[in-house]
């Protein structure tokens, strides 16, 4: 790839994005550069092997695409700083809840191109779900360049700014709940005398496995994968009948609308 990537911020998004582009050698990590003001991140960075600027002004003027990778609550105060050196730039965006407008209004007077992207936490390992904001101003190369950094970190998704929120409840704050269901599938096992150990590494292969069957089955659908498991009168659903009892599916949906709307109150 023909570019020069400029990186705003060293965190573990960051990190884990920024590891696996250079692993999948869509850039070198000579091609990359990253400008972080917190001693201890900054020093990260630089025994990672990348060139950290000195400033912001001169790493959005050395780099072609410039990724965002600060907390909501800093872009406002980045951008300023940035000021002309972001003038004609392509801006990719990591910051929940940040729409394209409010990053263009912190650009102030100077004009950049901004392009959304919603990460999550599995792209620390190179198996995220990217998903892109098709309604961008970014130039047909730009496009392709990001679809393919992104493509590096998991499987890119585009789609219009306006679900940009429900992606947030759902991609990316989906580890989460993921992550609490498969424990409270082991704390099952526990109950039942399985080992800690035991119990966790079956309730994170069932859940792998699950998913990776529905994945290559295209076409099978979730209600039918359950339908095929619950044998008449079995244990399946049985454990059905008392996850509907709890009101599993209407909990679930409204841990993703709940996250979703707090994205849309973040700025």
């Amino acid at each position: 790839m023909d570019k020069r990537l400029g990186v705003i911020g060293y965190g573990n998004m960051a990190t884990g994005i920024l590891n696996a582009i250079v692993k999948s050698e869509v850039l070198s990590i000579d091609e990359i550069a990253v400008c972080e003001i917190e001693p201890r991140a900054r020093s990260r960075a630089e025994q990672a092997g990348f060139h950290v600027a000195p400033g912001l002004s001169q790493l959005c003027r050395s780099c072609d695409l410039i990724l965002l990778a600060v907390k909501p609550n800093m872009v406002a105060s980045v951008l300023k700083e940035a000021g002309p050196a972001l003038e004609r730039k392509a801006l990719m965006s990591i910051a929940a809840g940040v729409s394209s407008q409010k990053l263009k209004e912190f650009g102030g007077t100077y004009f950049l191109r901004v392009l959304r992207i919603m990460p999550n936490y599995p792209a620390m390992l190179g198996v995220g779900t990217m998903v892109l904001c098709s309604d961008t101003d970014f130039t047909q190369e730009e496009r392709a360049a990001a679809e393919q950094l992104m493509g590096a970190v998991g499987h890119v998704e585009w789609i219009e700014e306006r679900h940009m929120d429900a992606v947030t409840g759902l991609s990316g704050s989906g580890p989460a709940f993921v992550a609490m269901f498969i424990e409270a599938l082991a704390d099952g096992g526990v109950m039942e005398g399985l080992s800690r150990s035991q119990a966790m590494n079956l309730a994170m292969q069932t859940v792998m496995g699950t998913a990776k069957l529905l994945q290559e089955e295209g076409s099978l659908h979730p209600g039918e994968l359950k339908d095929r498991v619950c044998s008449p009168g079995g244990t399946a659903i049985e454990g059905v009948k008392a996850l509907e009892a709890g009101q599993f599916r209407h909990t679930v949906m409204n841990a993703v609308i709940a996250a979703g709307e707090k994205s849309k109150r973040l700025i």
